[in-house]
């Protein structure tokens, strides 16, 4: 089934909504490595600068003091980036100020020997942003700066007609060409394994029929929710059960109760959008209201039974509710149990509204 899956996965190309939302996923979880190769970055640099200074007998000039501020500067903005677009923007800055800064290390160095450490650097630069969580046309735009600033055979005495020009340019061409196809080629793989977790996700945790949340969520959600201390309010959990959905299914078949199941399970979705709510299985629902007064709780019932109850629909439905409030001590199956019993006894008072577990 999962190479089943992979294959058709594969076939589609991702909406933009998703590559949206993949790409600040990836941000987010590779901010602090992000974070790390700028400062690795700004080290590296700073130690050619020193080598090159001291043994060059230059020292460090106003400029470079200036390249190193702002790159730190760039360093630390970036813990306060939230969005993937505005790590695009900042890299960009960040790379063309570094390559200007190795460009200007390179020209303290023998004029002889600039065009290799310029394909170096270069390369290296590019490898960097490969491994970035960075968008395509953030990609490019570095590798644009990146072949501009360091080409090897601008302001050099290098030249592609001689022997070693025509072997600094392939050695370069190989390198950008086997890191550009990389960046792609990763991206690629990475952007469908969190295609095909999201759809795992969806399917372990929501209802193929009626698309909210299944039992195995709500029990996760609803036993989080328990565990959260202190309580300001109190907790409450509801069970839903459609009224006489057996016959239903028996006298219009199983697609109109489908439909009926499809059509409860928007109501309660629109109503408890607030809240953790599930369909358990069969008719039955459920919902964990976290942090609401008895009064709020009424509320909320009353209006889920008036929805459905006035729902314009061809096969009309009603819904029973048992209502338990949580104690601070109970379990999640206790607090099941006992809205369980009080939905029995809305059931057997008349169906088409809620009771509280007494």
């Amino acid at each position: 089934m999962l190479k089943t899956i992979e294959s058709e996965i594969s076939k589609q190309a991702a909406p933009p909504a998703l590559q949206a939302e993949f790409a600040q996923y990836d941000f987010d979880n590779l901010r602090n490595f992000c974070r790390l190769t700028y400062t690795a970055s700004i080290a590296i640099w700073l130690l050619f600068n020193l080598i090159v200074s001291i043994k060059g007998g230059q020292g460090l000039t106003v400029l470079s003091l200036l390249f190193i501020s702002t790159m730190v500067v760039l360093t630390i903005m970036l813990g306060f980036i939230h969005k993937y677009r505005h790590f695009d923007v900042l890299n960009l800055v960040f790379v063309l100020v570094i390559t200007l800064g190795l460009r200007l290390i390179i020209f303290g160095l023998p004029a002889d020997t600039q065009p290799i450490w310029l394909a170096l650097a270069s390369s290296s630069i590019l490898y960097s942003a490969s491994i970035l969580p960075l968008s395509r046309w953030a990609f490019l735009s570095v590798a644009v700066i990146d072949c501009i600033v360091l080409n090897p055979f601008l302001m050099t005495q290098a030249s592609i007609m001689d022997l070693r020009g025509l072997l600094i340019l392939c050695y370069f061409a190989f390198l950008c060409s086997l890191t550009t196809y990389s960046f792609f080629k990763l991206r690629r793989v990475k952007l469908h394994n969190y295609t095909m977790s999201k759809l795992l996700v969806a399917q372990a945790y929501i209802d193929a029929l009626t698309e909210i949340p299944n039992r195995r969520s709500f029990m996760l959600q609803a036993s989080h929710e328990l565990q959260a201390q202190p309580r300001e309010r109190d907790h409450y959990l509801a069970m839903i059960d459609i009224d006489n959905f057996k016959k239903v299914n028996d006298q219009y078949g199983h697609d109109i109760g489908d439909e009926v199941l499809k059509r409860t399970a928007d109501i309660i979705k629109e109503v408890m959008a607030d809240h953790e709510y599930a369909r358990l299985g069969g008719e039955e629902f459920a919902v964990y209201l976290s942090g609401v007064r008895r009064s709020d709780a009424e509320t909320l019932m009353d209006t889920l039974c008036l929805h459905v109850r006035e729902d314009p629909h061809a096969h009309p439905v009603t819904v029973s509710i048992g209502l338990a409030r949580v104690g601070d001590n109970d379990t999640l199956n206790q607090a099941l149990a006992n809205a369980d019993k009080a939905l029995y006894a809305s059931k057997n008072s008349g169906k088409d509204r809620f009771s509280f577990y007494q």
